[in-house]
């Protein structure tokens, strides 16, 4: 009864159209839903994201997808905005649990055992007070039942926003930003990587050389969106 007074006077409205959501919605409406700009790069083992890695990146990966494509012109690039800057962290969760349950099924992540997210310097989560990549891989974990890692990865260099360096400039921005912790935990062990969103790939560059210091660790990648 509370909750049906309460929407009278603030309605759920889906995040990307803005219509009003019926109970049995949650996030986007069924419109929105079914156009989701899914890449299906997980079903893919040759995709241009794992390429990006095995070829421009030399880093040896198992595989790597994005769960979202668009350009900044889409209208679902407000899910990234509002999850990134407006404190709308159901989005990076609910998100999560949708793309788990397709990694679930495929055939290249059947084999994993870990999700580890991409961390934030303390000082930016402070400020932020959430690290969206962790909300993220939270997601995963829960929808998949592979474990989550927050510990083995550790982000002990501040460093200034990637959004307008080329990817020469972000490669040098991330160098020994990342440092690897309680390698016991992944030794030996298929991680899933998690970022939020995929452009040149130098962090998740970065994120991978120190993971893969653990011994017979092996690496895939997962991201919320790839954009160009």
């Amino acid at each position: 009864m509370l909750d049906k007074f309460f929407s009278l006077f603030f309605p759920r409205l889906c995040t990307v159209c803005g219509k009003s959501l019926i109970p049995a919605e949650k996030l986007l409406c069924i419109s929105c839903i079914s156009d989701l700009p899914k890449s299906d790069y997980w079903l893919r083992e040759h995709n241009v994201i794992s390429r990006m890695f095995h070829e421009s990146l030399e880093i040896n990966i198992k595989h790597a997808s994005s769960y979202l494509y668009y350009t900044k012109e889409s209208p679902y690039h407000s899910l990234l905005r509002r999850l990134k800057y407006q404190g709308e962290t159901q989005i990076g969760m609910e998100l999560g649990r949708w793309f788990g349950a397709e990694l679930k099924q495929a055939p290249f992540y059947q084999d994993i055992e870990a999700v580890v997210p991409v961390p934030l310097h303390p000082k930016k989560q402070r400020k932020r007070g959430y690290n969206q990549s962790r909300l993220f891989a939270e997601g995963i974990a829960a929808a998949t039942g592979w474990a989550l890692e927050t510990d083995v990865l550790k982000r002990i260099r501040h460093t200034s926003t990637q959004t307008r360096l080329n990817r020469e400039e972000r490669q040098k921005n991330v160098a020994g930003a990342f440092a690897l912790d309680r390698q016991e935990r992944i030794a030996g062990k298929h991680i899933l990587l998690v970022d939020d969103v995929l452009t040149t790939g130098s962090t998740l560059q970065a994120c991978a050389s120190v993971l893969l210091q653990a011994p017979e660790c092996t690496i895939s990648v997962a991201t919320i969106a790839y954009i160009e």
